[in-house]
């Protein structure tokens, strides 16, 4: 996973995707903080980076299981972060407002992924939210998921029986970066054709693209997240939910 987090640290401050994800999932960070200040944990933080961002809407607070990606996350002056594994999180029960884990239940095995799960729960307040994000669809699995070490993509029912199954009900599941669905469709099935790199080859995945390529990705993510807004989106490579845990 290192290979993962020093290509992020690299390019998550200017890549579209990035700019995309943020648009996409600030709106329910909004619905779920409801302008109060909240007590925000970040489970599998990597870089830190969301902490920092996540820290606009309340109090942050967050931990990796990675040394590379707390010791990143330190030097950039992140003073929140610490070590420790999603499936036993170092924190009180009941203690947060919001929790979120982004990109990181697809790289767990089943038991693994339940004991996180059960573990976000188990510091969320009654009535407390969470918000997942996780890769889609199978027909998506290409260099990426070496580097991101995928155990699997998610289907929304997928995701809807694994976040019911600790006991989350669900505000929000909708598909994103649905106007990258057809090139990544076309890109991926050649990567798979081909054979997918080893992990040490295939960080070129997270390497910004040249500026006026950037931009306009970047502006097509910003206008779908608007539109993402009010309406579901149908497929795309990502799943992102708005769970939360029944007030007590």
């Amino acid at each position: 996973m290192d290979h993962l987090l020093r290509a992020t640290a690299r390019a998550e401050a200017r890549h579209f995707w990035f700019h995309g994800f943020r648009a996409f999932v600030e709106p329910l960070v909004r619905q779920a903080t409801a302008g109060a200040s909240a007590r925000i944990l970040d489970c599998g933080c990597g870089t830190g980076a969301n902490v920092a961002w996540l820290g606009r809407f309340g109090r942050t607070y967050g931990f990796d299981l990675s040394q590379t990606g707390v010791r990143f996350g330190r030097e950039a002056g992140r003073t929140t972060l610490v070590r420790a594994s999603v499936t036993a999180v170092p924190f009180a029960s009941a203690a947060f407002d919001l929790v979120t884990s982004f990109d990181v239940l697809y790289s767990l095995d089943e038991s693994q992924e339940h004991a996180a799960l059960n573990e976000m729960f188990r510091v969320l307040k009654p009535g407390g939210f969470a918000i997942i994000n996780v890769a889609a669809l199978e027909i998506l699995r290409g260099d990426h998921s070496v580097l991101s070490h995928e155990r699997r993509r998610y289907t929304r029912s997928m995701l809807r029986v694994s976040l019911a199954g600790a006991g989350f009900s669900i505000v929000r599941l909708t598909y994103t970066n649905t106007v990258l669905f057809l090139p990544l469709v076309v890109t991926r099935t050649l990567q798979r054709w081909r054979g997918l790199k080893p992990e040490d080859g295939a960080h070129g995945e997270i390497t910004v693209p040249a500026a006026p390529i950037n931009a306009m990705l970047t502006r097509l993510l910003l206008i779908e997240s608007a539109w993402i807004r009010r309406f579901d989106a149908p497929f795309g490579s990502s799943l992102l939910c708005l769970a939360r845990k029944p007030p007590r």
